[in-house]
């Protein structure tokens, strides 16, 4: 795989301190010409969940050779592996904490190795801290996959087992589909983990939410402001949003909470 030069970052270190500009500095101190884009550094912290949805729903809109790095790891300086993908063109980094197990669970061709922390030193990667593998293992690593001096298959060891995903797949019965919300934007929307073709085949399709049935809309301004509405959002998933207000504050609801749809009438 030829590499693009280009690097995502997602994590959950927030903007408060210097340790994602720090990450950075790292990558470009290997590899000058590195094009470093921020996926997200707003992830709730140590919920590997929405840093796995988020980079599994964007990927595909960089260009092929993109490493992709996640960090949202509680278990730093712990015993975790740490993950190498190639799939679809690109590469993957991150804890193998379930990050990006779903990702994996449908990725059939994906190639799929855990880090030897051997390659540290052949790759010229000091002694890693026990707090900071993102400055002092990811960084650098994604500096050298991105720059084309190695590949996942020459530093990992081949493996078809990782730590499942912390959130169940849709459950589809019949005329109802059952997910659960997987994070809440700045908007205040509640974004599932519900995909439009799930729901494909509903010609009546109910969003039941926090008590409340809520009506499906093409966009957010088919709505009057301050009613609920459910859509299919550009991520290509279920969201529900309040016109002009916040769906969380006026549900009451985060992450985590139980969202179904109904069918009225099946095609």
């Amino acid at each position: 795989m030829k590499p693009s030069g280009v690097i995502t970052i997602t994590t959950d270190f927030g903007h408060k301190g210097p340790f994602a500009a720090v990450m950075k500095g790292v990558i470009i101190s290997r590899f000058h010409d590195a094009i470093i884009i921020d996926l997200a550094h707003d992830i709730p912290a140590q919920w590997p969940p929405e840093a796995g949805f988020w980079v599994s729903r964007s990927y595909q809109y960089f260009p092929p050779g993109t490493v992709h790095l996640a960090i949202v790891d509680p278990g730093v300086g712990t015993e975790r592996d740490i993950l190498l993908v190639e799939h679809d063109g690109h590469y993957f980094m991150a804890p193998d904490n379930g990050l990006l197990a779903r990702l994996l669970d449908t990725a059939d061709a994906a190639m799929v190795f855990k880090l030897d922390l051997k390659a540290l030193a052949q790759l010229d990667i000091p002694t890693p801290s026990r707090t900071f593998h993102g400055r002092d293992i990811f960084a650098p690593i994604a500096a050298e996959l991105a720059a084309g001096r190695t590949h996942p298959a020459a530093i990992g060891v081949a493996t078809d087992e990782w730590i499942p995903a912390w959130l169940d797949e849709p459950e589809v019965v019949s005329d109802k589909i059952s997910g659960v919300i997987v994070t809440v934007d700045t908007f205040g929307n509640l974004i599932s983990n519900i995909d439009a073709e799930l729901i494909s085949g509903f010609r009546q399709p109910l969003v039941h939410v926090a008590g409340h049935d809520i009506e499906m809309r093409s966009t957010y301004g088919r709505a009057k402001p301050g009613d609920y509405l459910a859509l299919i959002n550009s991520f290509g998933v279920l969201e529900v949003a309040k016109a002009e207000s916040s769906a969380s504050e006026g549900l009451g609801i985060e992450r985590g909470a139980p969202i179904s749809v109904i069918n009225g009438i099946s095609t």
